[in-house]
């Protein structure tokens, strides 16, 4: 087998992303032949080399493993949880691969959440928030005028969490259930953090509740809390979302 960058090599056998596997190499927490390696141009080669990560033999690419799960509210969207909150992980039964979210819901919503071992393709999807659209059920507290509407619609500036305000891409807004506290579905092309939550608090509402039901080509089939795998068709929908 031809050599290959190092950092291929770890995010193929599902230790971690590609961009997280390059913090390891500068970190000098792999080595190849026993010798420590941190320039991240490094090639080896899987197959005869003998590489270790955090000290641990590295056992060769991982089969990739594609995951579409229905997260539930009151979960966090991460490997692990300071405050020991339960986490997406803890859904898992019977998933062998190490695989890991891409991207991210926060406690409080809900719906559908990718998670792999392809280090590779979370990258690539990550990278092209920019373009996949993605489609949200929201439960608003109060009616919102068609004017704070618009300004959805067109884009508007939002808080950072660094303090600083960044403006929105246009988003698709409509109504599906009228009442005093109404329910809207909305596509974004983009992905801030509580971006919804800050869209909808900056023309003065509150947001109850946030559920994701599409994501790319993807829709939202199944209960809260369970998952299924992606079937080969629809990882190459989102590979060719992602190239886009």
């Amino acid at each position: 087998m031809p050599a290959e960058r190092l950092q291929k090599i770890i995010a193929a056998a599902g230790i971690a992303s590609r961009r997280k596997a390059e913090q390891l190499i500068s970190g000098g927490l792999v080595s190849v032949n026993g010798k420590v390696v941190t320039e991240l141009g490094s090639k080896a080669d899987s197959e005869k080399d003998h590489i270790r990560v955090n000290g641990k033999l590295l056992h060769g690419a991982e089969r990739h493993v594609y995951l579409l799960m229905n997260k539930p509210k009151g979960y966090v969207t991460t490997l692990r949880d300071p405050e020991r909150r339960p986490t997406v992980m803890d859904l898992l039964h019977g998933v062998k691969a190490r695989v890991y979210p891409v991207g991210r819901l926060d406690y409080a919503s809900e719906g559908l959440l990718l998670l792999t071992n392809d280090g590779d393709f979370a990258n690539h999807l990550m990278k092209a928030a920019s373009h996949v659209p993605k489609t949200y059920m929201v439960k608003v507290a109060g009616t919102p005028p068609e004017g704070g509407l618009a300004k959805l619609r067109e884009g508007l500036s939002i808080p950072t969490e660094r303090g600083r305000r960044v403006r929105t891409a246009p988003a698709k807004i409509r109504v599906i259930r009228e009442s005093a506290n109404p329910w809207y579905e909305v596509t974004l092309i983009e992905g801030k953090n509580r971006q919804i939550r800050h869209m909808f608090e900056e023309i003065g509402h509150h947001v109850e509740k946030i559920k994701r039901v599409r994501y790319g080509p993807l829709e939202l089939d199944v209960h809260p809390g369970k998952y299924r795998k992606l079937t080969p068709d629809e990882v190459s929908k989102l590979k060719s979302f992602a190239k886009k």
